[in-house]
């Protein structure tokens, strides 16, 4: 399996173990979900921050 992360288009390097820790929390919160087949091939998810102040 292999991770990218990019922050505004910009690819953000990470080690084996910071890679391995991401893809594991993604892949466990993703299996959980009722309609998500084991047999996925690829996951894809986009983040945009709200213009909203915190």
């Amino acid at each position: 399996m292999k991770i990218e992360l990019l922050i505004d288009e910009r690819k953000i390097p990470m080690n084996d173990f910071v890679q391995k820790i991401v893809l594991n929390v993604i892949k466990a919160m993703v299996e959980t979900l009722h309609d998500v087949d084991s047999g996925w091939k690829e996951i894809s998810i986009h983040i945009k921050k709200d213009d909203l102040k915190e």
